[in-house]
């Protein structure tokens, strides 16, 4: 039996919760940098059903660079219009040449793949961002060639780690980080979209907690056709306002206080004093994005926590431990809190290039609970380490089936 390095530490800290501040974050579906790292993810998982379909396996890519550069509209209360595309540029590598078990040669059509991923997703997720006319689509990927024999020889049950990276994960969620991940996905859900359609799929949602009383700074583009006057926007904001405070009664007990578009001018007359986009999203005009400067594979941006700063969006799922470890780390996570229950938990996987996937170089895994609870429960959560350390590879496959979105 394969000797782990396991490291459990009971922490003699208080949790989050009872913890006097806490920041949390999540930039939603049409904010800039989520559509990097979605437009990576979906690039990277095309890529690697492409595989699986001609060659029974992943081959390698990482995509992990995706830039977005903001294009130019001109917004106005009823209408409004795009006057520069949004310029999104897919940058990494891919195998494209591919020698097979017969002895010939193929060449994987990476571009034409790249370009669909990127403008399906768009068509996918948003309402009024047409990916022919609004967007420009262009790639930078580096070539690669593979032997399909010396591959899958080569790799073995649990193929090596192909960097040295740490992932990181935690659980559980308190109330202001289950908050702020139900205000955005409530705010882009299409129930509500018909009912508010004037809500722009570009939703930011920053929380700080001091104490009992979460205050959430809720960032909200409208959608012009919707909006007629300055009058209609006022209204709409306060809906807005309105179904947050509901939506948020259901979720904690705590005081919450909500704030949408403080950067509005309310005494403008016109449209230059409102938050205010066409096609719904700032992207259209002058906010950029990138890949990895957004939500953590648990939807979160939380500096009150440990993270990574890998771009898991894009990477690999075969064995780039940036993405497979960050989601891995989360799992273990969760399942100790729910299994054992201990009262949080930090976990840290650290990866050796080379060294099989299965087996970190360091698992550490740091426990807040009292000090006989931590006794009782060591035997368990080492348990639960090798356990889902051992599953690994199948991550993969969830990851492809979209059961994991690692942002």
């Amino acid at each position: 039996m394969m000797q782990r390095n396991i490291v459990l530490e009971r922490l003699d800290v208080p949790p989050l919760v009872r913890r006097h501040v806490e920041f949390v974050e999540r930039k939603g579906l049409g904010h800039p940098d989520y559509m990097a790292d979605a437009i990576a993810e979906s690039v990277s998982m095309a890529l690697s059903k492409e595989y699986l379909r001609r060659y029974g396996g992943v081959l390698h890519h990482n995509v992990d660079k995706v830039l977005i550069v903001g294009g130019q509209s001109r917004p106005r209360f009823g209408g409004g219009e795009v006057i520069a595309p949004i310029y999104v540029l897919v940058a990494g590598r891919a195998t494209t040449e591919v020698k097979t078990a017969s002895g010939g040669e193929e060449i994987v059509p990476v571009g034409p793949i790249v370009l669909k991923a990127a403008k399906s997703w768009v068509k996918n997720n948003f309402r009024f961002l047409n990916p022919d006319e609004h967007i420009i689509v262009d790639y930078k990927i580096g070539k690669g060639s593979a032997d399909l024999v010396s591959i899958f020889k080569r790799r073995g049950e649990y193929p090596g780690a192909n960097d040295t990276s740490l992932g990181v994960g935690f659980a559980p969620l308190s109330d202001t980080e289950k908050l702020v991940l139900e205000v955005e996905r409530y705010l882009n859900s299409q129930v509500l979209k018909k009912e508010l359609p004037m809500i722009g799929e570009d939703v930011k949602v920053m929380a700080v907690r001091r104490g009992d009383l979460i205050e959430l700074t809720v960032a909200v583009a409208f959608v012009s056709r919707f909006i007629a006057n300055r009058d209609e926007y006022i209204y709409a904001k306060e809906e807005v306002k309105r179904r947050i405070e509901d939506l948020s009664s259901k979720v904690t007990s705590k005081d919450v206080k909500v704030y949408v578009n403080t950067g509005d001018d309310i005494t403008a007359k016109d449209e230059s004093g409102y938050y205010l986009v066409v096609t719904g999203t700032s992207a259209e005009h002058g906010d950029d994005g990138a890949t990895g400067r957004g939500n953590r594979v648990n939807g979160l941006i939380t500096p009150m926590r440990p993270m990574s700063m890998e771009a898991a969006a894009g990477k690999n799922p075969v064995n780039h431990v940036g993405k497979l470890y960050n989601v891995l780390a989360h799992n273990i996570a969760n399942r100790a809190v729910k299994e054992t229950g201990v009262e949080e938990v930090y976990v840290k996987l650290l990866s050796q290039i080379g060294r099989p996937i299965n087996d970190p170089l360091v698992a550490y895994v740091g426990v807040v609970s009292g000090e006989n609870e931590y006794n009782r429960s060591k035997k368990e959560l080492e348990s639960i380490v090798i356990d889902e350390l051992d599953r690994v590879n199948k991550l993969l496959y969830e990851i492809i089936e979209e059961k994991i979105t690692p942002f």
